[in-house]
């Protein structure tokens, strides 16, 4: 594709051009740039627990197939017949051993082995079913995400994650067996914007007590608590760039104890119960990092480019063009604690996620608003400088801020530069535009 865009021009350190969310030359970019050379995330392993279970998902624009083979192992398959080129799966899930393009026959295992053609003797002699396997994707698992990428040379999963891996980490080990099961359904919802408005918007602490300002009065009120201080200028919460362009909306500092708990199933759940889970956790991991485990327990974890863990959900943020986006909620369950705190995990959930809940609808009503915004002509720039003069190295090496302050977005985007602007093979077949013509 010939490049007609300067990348690096359009991001700067405190600021970002209104091209990089309206531009199809941008978004083009990015799937060839980006999702087709890092690790993408694609969905859980217990979404395909039995062999022969299988779920289409995607990489960036393109369609695939997450299968588990009947030795146990899980790929992910381009979802595209080798022949002339149909999908060759249409349903969202189910189970089968065989997937069969319904345009001329064509049967392909779920390793993507062509073991079928049909009258094959039209092919004659030198035909050789094994250079017609599916395309494959690289496969990564960590703690049960599936991460698919494109790339043969792309870094181990553990490298692309980062310090990523120690919240995921946290996550996973709220079930005393450290499993999470994400077959509870999923909630989708499009938006008619740039998929990156989602993935700044989950990790940024600076919108919810005004965008979701009636949510927490009503919540508030039901807890006996101000909610909204947790995203004030005397909030102690942290953000935190986590390095690779992942990034936490960090509210552990003051959940040393097992209160977490208490305060998020209180009213829902019976003190039996969460007694129960609270003594299972201790079993399992101790006391100390039992504590750690439910300090971490309210989660805002980007990892880059378009994932998002959110409260109990697994969020996949999916490109559809420049001004289309997917998203797709996953919650997910613990293993080995009582139905109970399941049940009040999912109710949870829907009530501020779920598609008539109280948070997810407002989130979409921004996004539609930014982009009938960036229409407008003359006011090029977006800030996000909030709290760049007060970041500052944590004592876990990642840099940190002020929970609403702008880090996790500039942290988004050095690694959406660094990606955009590294040097490919082909040579720029015309001159880059200028930051004067962005202007």
């Amino acid at each position: 594709m010939p490049l007609q865009l300067d990348f690096g021009a359009l991001v700067e350190d405190q600021r970002v051009h209104r091209r990089i969310y309206t531009d199809a030359e941008v978004f083009e970019a990015e799937m060839e740039r980006i999702f087709e050379r890092t690790w993408v995330f694609v969905g859980h392993e217990s979404e395909v627990a039995a062999s022969g279970d299988y779920k289409t998902v995607s990489i960036g624009t393109q369609p695939a197939i997450m299968t588990r083979d009947e030795d146990g192992g899980i790929h992910v398959l381009m979802n595209r017949c080798m022949h002339r080129g149909a999908t060759i799966c249409q349903e969202q899930r189910g189970n089968s051993s065989f997937f069969r393009c319904w345009y001329h026959g064509w049967t392909y295992t779920n390793r993507g082995e062509l073991v079928g053609v049909p009258y094959p003797g039209g092919y004659g002699r030198g035909f050789e079913r094994r250079k017609f396997s599916l395309k494959r994707a690289k496969v990564g698992v960590y703690r049960g995400l599936v991460f698919a990428s494109l790339n043969p040379e792309v870094p181990e999963i553990t490298e692309h994650l980062a310090r990523a891996r120690y919240y995921i980490d946290l996550f996973m080990d709220l079930s005393p067996e450290g499993e999470v099961d994400a077959r509870s359904g999923t909630h989708k919802y499009g938006y008619d914007g740039n998929w990156k408005f989602q993935m700044e918007n989950g990790v940024d602490g600076y919108h919810p007590n005004f965008v979701h300002q009636s949510f927490f009065e009503i919540q508030g009120k039901k807890l006996g608590r101000k909610v909204m201080k947790l995203f004030t200028e005397a909030s102690s919460y942290q953000s935190k760039d986590l390095g690779n362009g992942h990034s936490i909306l960090d509210m552990a500092p003051q959940r040393k104890s097992h209160r977490p708990v208490n305060n998020i199933l209180r009213g829902s759940t019976s003190d039996a119960s969460t007694k129960i889970y609270i003594e299972r956790l201790v079993r399992r991991y101790g006391e100390e990092r039992t504590s750690e485990i439910l300090g971490a327990s309210n989660v805002n974890l980007a990892v880059f480019p378009n994932l998002l863990i959110i409260g109990i959900q697994f969020r996949n943020v999916i490109p559809i063009n420049v001004n289309r986006t997917d998203v797709y909620l996953t919650p997910t369950t613990l293993k080995g604690v009582p139905d109970e705190i399941n049940t009040a995990r999912l109710r949870a959930h829907e009530a501020f996620y779920g598609s008539a809940g109280g948070g997810a609808p407002d989130d979409v009503e921004m996004f539609n608003r930014c982009t009938t915004g960036l229409r407008v002509k003359g006011a090029e720039w977006l800030e996000l400088s909030r709290g760049i003069e007060r970041e500052h190295t944590a004592d876990d090496g990642s840099i940190a801020a002020h929970i609403s302050d702008e880090l996790p977005q500039r942290a988004f985007y050095r690694q959406w530069r660094r990606m955009m602007c590294e040097k490919f093979a082909e040579a720029s077949e015309s001159r880059p535009q200028s930051v004067a013509a962005l202007d």
